[in-house]
């Protein structure tokens, strides 16, 4: 592409996502980048050697296919620079290790991913770190809670599994009057829909398992930093040395050819499969941030671009018939799978367990079940859905 910088920053997402992060010429016109592998790196000369002065220096440094990959996510995001992780939870506790030490206190969102408050719970307490959860819906109320130790907030939005949505502006300028770092779990929304930087986060984090792959085959994760938070995170990475292979970032940048076509589609699907639901009697609420009847809807539509194809409803139940009803619907589905992750192209279905909820407990009026609506057709998806209802009603 001639002038890219110049056609691409006035180019469509679809049209950027489809250009970005590659140069064909740089490798004989082939437009994707080469699969780089390998550890040892060769210098011209022992001054070489001793300087580092070079591109590549060791394979856990980074290959020609994991800064393409890198570059793009940068763009994307806005960012000073992008590290890529081997899974959608070592890119929340790295930046974690990064910014945090012994004697701090760190403010997490209530309704994060179960899997980030196990890791507060265990690894960064066992360092010294003092954890504190606070509710979604706080907004400025999170003044109250920085303490004179207070180094980092982290936010999610939507949270985890019940979708509450956060005034990610307000927080993070709260935050940053008392010198705190902001991070946040992008996952749901990617940087097509929102950029938190933009909003002023200083952290965007992502399971790249999820839409950046999209095939259900890769794990992966990305952290991008802003210019003031950039090499303390580099820094630490590299001194923890983790890294993934350029054979997975190869499959990641892949996917995210496709990634702006398939979110819109599961986009609408979602948006049409919970509008459905929520004209149901069997169903006590539906969890959509993009849906008018949200609680926090208006944060939604202020903020974000779109909505992913992730939310859950609550099945209406009796308390003694929550695990009975729950288990009958998820039995009786057919094309939905049963299984954790989601952002592939299949749909997926699980039951949710907030009891690991400290301050915002969740709905009561029946189990809360999760769906990825994938990108089957949405009359199969109904159809598979009114199965389950059928069989949640003679539990």
């Amino acid at each position: 592409m001639k002038n890219k910088n110049e056609i691409l920053g006035a180019s469509g997402v679809n049209t950027r996502l489809a250009h970005l992060g590659n140069e064909p010429f740089d490798f004989f016109g082939f437009v994707n980048p080469p699969i780089a592998r390998g550890s040892t790196v060769l210098f011209p000369d022992a001054a070489t050697l001793t300087s580092g002065d070079q591109p590549y220096t060791y394979g856990t440094h980074g290959t020609p296919t994991t800064d393409a990959l890198c570059k793009m996510i940068d763009e994307l995001e806005g960012s000073a620079g992008t590290i890529l992780l081997s899974s959608g939870l070592a890119a929340v506790t790295v930046p974690f290790l990064a910014y945090l030490s012994a004697g701090d206190h760190a403010l997490i969102v209530d309704s994060v991913y179960f899997p980030t408050r196990r890791f507060c719970n265990t690894m960064l307490k066992q360092y010294g770190v003092e954890v504190e959860y606070y509710d979604p819906a706080i907004g400025a109320g999170i003044e109250a809670l920085i303490r004179p130790n207070t180094r980092l907030v982290h936010l999610e939005a939507p949270g985890s599994n019940t979708f509450e949505m956060q005034d990610v502006k307000l927080i993070s300028s709260i935050a940053h009057r008392y010198d705190c770092v902001v991070t946040m779990d992008n996952t749901w929304a990617t940087p097509l829909y929102f950029r938190p930087l933009d909003h002023g986060v200083d952290v965007s984090i992502h399971a790249a398992t999820k839409y950046p792959a999209g095939h259900s085959d890769v794990l992966m994760g990305f952290v991008s930093a802003n210019e003031k938070h950039w090499k303390k995170l580099w820094d630490a990475n590299t001194n923890l040395g983790m890294c993934v292979t350029s054979d997975d970032a190869y499959q990641v940048l892949r996917g995210m050819r496709t990634m702006g076509i398939r979110l819109e589609h599961h986009q609408k699907s979602a948006l049409e499969i919970a509008q459905w639901l929520e004209t149901r009697d069997d169903v006590a609420s539906v969890l959509h941030p993009a849906l008018p009847s949200f609680p926090t809807h208006n944060i939604w539509k202020r903020d974000f671009k779109g909505s992913s194809g992730v939310f859950s409803f609550v099945l209406k139940a009796d308390p003694e018939k929550f695990k009975d009803k729950a288990h009958a619907f998820l039995d009786a589905l057919s094309i939905f799978g049963l299984g954790f992750s989601w952002g592939g192209y299949e749909s997926l279905a699980v039951l949710v367990n907030l009891a690991d909820r400290t301050v915002a407990a969740g709905p009561s009026r029946g189990p809360v079940i999760r769906l990825q609506i994938g990108l089957e057709d949405v009359a199969d998806i109904k159809r598979d859905l009114e199965a389950g209802f059928a069989a949640a009603a003679k539990a």
